[in-house]
């Protein structure tokens, strides 16, 4: 088979090529330059592409780079800075997943010819006896990331592989040290990669949208403290909202951007009995009743009941729980809490 590897530069897409080579596929690595500013850290930066060419040459496989610059622009950038001006906290990293690492990189394979694209993440694609293909967690809980592809549907699926998916990442880790890759040892990338450590991501949107003073209230409407900038704080926030030490702990329970006014109370008043998620796909078809719900990348889950109201999915929690922020993934899984059945965006 002919597989486009999507190499970041990191360990895990190193050895995902790796083991595709070794399986007999005929193994191209791709590697894509999406952001054309500054960049410390994620996947974007100019040594990230080095150790990705580099690792390609130890393989002994093609080694391509492609310049999505204007495709992550359009559908990451500048809907994040868009998101914070409105009040609503982005997930920055799925939106790359969704618009351009599943949708353009496969556009483009199968133009190239290629059966399939392949990547680094801990992720599992199973089958079910009727032939329907199943998106699943990885191998090592700690490392799971179907959450961040829980977009994916049967036509996308079924041109993916994820090879490290059934693997501890110390295991990745052992497979690269074998053979002396690169990134054995490189530290796994944690942030957006368009927001430099240096500079951080207030320098990022300051320099893009205008930052106004909000004033910070409690349930009953009382200032009690005032922010720089309304746009940066978000719901479940705890600190720099500019209120006095010592008292008891207080959490962002709503951010309203356009009064420029952000309401403060304790974590009972974060609580909430269910929510509802916008823009839904699914694995499969369409789920309602029992699942289970996490809405952070490595969060975990909650148990809920789901049902659908039109193109909206209304969550009812089995117990109360905090506000999610407005933008946020949600991702629904099954019961057993191992099989993705699909996610939208909190309302």
């Amino acid at each position: 088979m002919k597989v486009m590897c999507a190499m970041s530069g990191g360990v895990d897409s190193s050895v995902a090529a790796l083991l595709l080579k070794e399986a007999g596929h005929e193994v191209v690595g791709v590697t894509m330059k999406l952001w054309g500013g500054d960049s410390d850290t994620g996947c974007c930066s100019v040594s990230d592409v080095d150790d990705a060419r580099r690792v390609a040459q130890q393989l002994d496989i093609d080694h391509l780079v492609f310049n999505f610059g204007d495709d992550f622009d359009e559908h990451v950038v500048e809907p994040y800075v868009q998101a914070h001006a409105n009040g609503v906290t982005p997930n920055p990293c799925i939106e790359c997943n969704r618009s351009v690492k599943f949708a353009r990189l496969a556009e483009r394979a199968e133009l190239l010819g290629f059966d399939a694209v392949a990547t680094g993440h801990h992720a599992a694609i199973g089958r079910r006896p009727d032939g329907t293909l199943t998106l699943e967690r990885g191998h090592d809980a700690k490392k799971d990331q179907s959450y961040v592809v829980h977009m994916l549907d049967q036509t996308q699926l079924a041109r993916t592989l994820f090879p490290v998916g059934g693997m501890d990442k110390s295991d990745v880790r052992a497979r690269a040290a074998e053979i002396d890759l690169r990134t054995a040892g490189k530290p796994d990338s944690q942030d957006v990669c368009f927001i430099t450590k240096s500079d951080g991501r207030e320098t990022f949107l300051g320099d893009r949208i205008p930052f106004r003073r909000g004033s910070v209230v409690d349930a009953d409407g009382h200032a009690v403290g005032e922010v720089d900038a309304v746009e940066m704080v978000t719901v479940g926030q705890r600190k720099g909202l500019g209120l006095p030490g010592g008292g008891p702990k207080r959490y962002v329970v709503d951010v309203d951007v356009e009064q420029r006014l952000v309401t403060v109370g304790d974590r009972d008043d974060l609580l909430r009995p269910s929510l509802e998620v916008v823009d839904v796909t699914w694995v499969a078809e369409p789920v309602e009743g029992s699942v289970r719900v996490q809405c952070s990348a490595h969060g975990a889950t909650r148990g809920a009941e789901i049902s659908s109201q039109g193109p909206t999915v209304h969550v009812a929690w089995d117990e109360p729980q905090p506000r999610i922020a407005p933008g946020q993934s949600v991702v629904f899984y099954d019961d057993a809490d191992r099989r993705v059945l699909g996610g939208g965006i909190c309302r």
